[in-house]
């Protein structure tokens, strides 16, 4: 078997159904398996995939155990030669695993492959690519050096800045929302570390690759939605789990000393009070105009009663997207993609060409009955029911 495709989920229903329609299209044309594994959801995640996708490989865990746990579980019962690490708030393109495939074929000193993350609103993520945290290297990202000097080796090395988002190479630290490996690399590392509960783990696991001598790279050419907002609610509990986690990294990697200590401390903590207050959920914003880029003519006049708001109907392969947003430029306007008509590589392409501060995105994934996207990286998405 050539692929595994793992994807750990907790209490993200809808989020997952859509990631694994999106990986079933990716996977058609491989000898390939979807094992998802449930950290002991609250919502009916398990029931859906039972009704939902009852072919794919689904483990029940009775207790949260964590992001590396969780994964490990998983890839213990995979087959592939290669796995990938993946969150259920993601879509991956109709292409994306057989154009890694083909790039990891290539390599000979393979570690991790990461690829071009992009948030709900088309935005890149930075961390798709990172470098070392050392003590100088996460102060430059604590303190926001790496905003002010950009260009800068001495200050942009957190975020892998020399290496253009649009541009392949090695890098040293990928994010665990993508992470694409030899199975039997992750077992000789025994996978992620257990001791640490979650945030620290893909650091953990990025370096210890980079221990064995192996590279990991930064793959541009294929671009995945990650509505990292659904990844953790950020309370008080995430401020203390991100203090654990960069404590528990720098403890097991680094020399011990009261003033790296001190630091770490008073660091992580400013940091992750700033990631709490990103996270607190802010007054939504009601699109003053919406467009529904699809071929469905029933389903076009039902969205008007059920947004309470006029739709303009754009139809599939007849009309521009790019016109059609031009005309409302200024405008809050929201896109929902049918993915009955379009592919979710198109739907990505679309958000992430189409990106700006006044157009919010939603998709209708095929087969299924809900609207759902992300305004902001910071919180919860968007689900809107389609009776």
């Amino acid at each position: 078997m050539q692929l595994s495709v793992i994807i750990l989920n907790y209490n993200v229903r809808y989020f997952l159904e859509q990631c694994v329609l999106s990986v079933q299209e990716a996977i058609a044309a491989l000898d390939a398996e979807i094992i998802v594994i449930d950290n002991n959801s609250s919502d009916d995640s398990c029931l859906m995939m039972k009704e939902k996708f009852p072919s794919v490989r689904l483990i029940q865990n009775k207790e949260n155990f964590g992001f590396p746990k969780g994964n490990n579980i998983g890839v213990s019962e995979a087959q592939g030669k290669y796995i990938c690490i993946l969150n259920p708030d993601t879509v991956v393109g109709e292409d994306t695993f057989v154009k890694i495939l083909a790039f990891a074929e290539e390599k000979k000193d393979l570690g991790i492959i990461g690829c071009k993350l992009i948030d709900g609103t088309g935005n890149f993520l930075p961390e798709s690519k990172r470098g070392i945290p050392t003590p100088w290297v996460a102060f430059t990202k604590i303190f926001g050096l790496y905003k002010v000097f950009p260009k800068s080796r001495i200050f942009n090395r957190y975020y892998a800045q020399n290496l253009d988002p649009n541009q392949t190479g090695k890098v040293e630290i990928l994010v665990g929302a993508f992470m694409f490996m030899e199975r039997t690399l992750y077992l000789d590392l025994k996978g992620f570390d257990e001791n640490c509960f979650m945030y620290a783990d893909d650091i953990d696991l990025s370096y210890r690759v980079l221990q064995l001598n192996k590279s990991n790279y930064y793959f541009h050419e294929t671009t995945v939605l990650h509505y990292k907002g659904e990844s953790t609610v950020k309370d008080e509990l995430y401020m203390k789990r991100f203090q654990d986690a960069m404590n528990f990294f720098y403890q097991k990697h680094f020399k011990k000393s009261l003033f790296f200590s001190f630091f770490i401390q008073v660091g992580t903590w400013f940091f992750s009070f700033v990631k709490m207050f990103q996270g607190k959920t802010k007054i939504k914003v009601v699109p003053e105009s919406y467009i529904f880029y699809s071929s469905n003519m029933i389903l076009s006049e039902k969205l008007p009663l059920i947004l309470k708001n006029k739709v303009r109907f754009l139809e599939f392969k007849k009309e521009k997207m790019v016109n059609s947003c031009l005309i409302l430029k200024g405008k809050k306007t929201e896109i929902i993609l049918d993915n009955q008509y379009v592919s979710f590589k198109k739907c990505i392409k679309i958000i992430e060409t189409l990106k700006d501060k006044n157009i919010t995105f939603k998709i209708f994934p095929k087969n299924t009955n809900f609207i759902i996207g992300s305004n902001s990286r910071n919180d919860r998405g968007q689900i809107v029911k389609i009776e």
